[in-house]
């Protein structure tokens, strides 16, 4: 999570949610689903933002990426919140410059932007770079609209 100001970004939280591996799919989506309605409850953003799924060579892989990428959508619009989605490609040039960036330069680059941050995961920095995209993006959107204060949230 990051909350941004005009131009400005702010670390405010991140993490990484692991649903329990021994459960049907049904108890793993609802681990997810309860973990993100907690940390929606409990930081309350004003918009989320989500990576747009890639294509995975494993057709079962992409299925149950998409199982869990519809509780990701489902979950803010269930607070009432706008969910903005963000290709990766747009992800890394908008925090590395390049749309081919590394996991280890994407890393580097929110520990940048983000004082104060350290990710405890991959994944963690990703969700950030997320929000980071989406707080540059949507704040350009926000300035021709009119402006204003928004939380936005990464999930990945």
């Amino acid at each position: 999570m990051v909350e941004a100001e005009g131009s400005r970004l702010r670390f405010v939280a991140c993490g990484t949610v692991n649903p329990r591996t021994d459960g049907s799919m049904a108890e793993r989506l609802k681990d997810l689903h309860d973990a993100l309605a907690a940390v929606l409850k409990e930081h309350r953003p004003e918009e989320a933002a989500v990576e747009e799924t890639f294509l995975n060579k494993n057709p079962g892989s992409t299925l149950k990426l998409g199982h869990a990428r519809g509780v990701v959508l489902l979950a803010p619009a269930l607070f009432g919140l706008d969910v903005a989605e963000y290709s990766a490609k747009s992800v890394k040039q908008s925090v590395v410059g390049t749309g081919n960036a590394t996991k280890d330069q994407i890393g580097m680059m929110v520990r940048t932007l983000l004082p104060g941050c350290n990710p405890p995961s991959d994944d963690a920095a990703d969700a950030l770079a997320v929000a980071i995209c989406h707080g540059h993006l949507a704040g350009t959107k926000r300035s021709w609209s009119a402006g204003g204060v928004q939380a936005a949230g990464g999930a990945r």
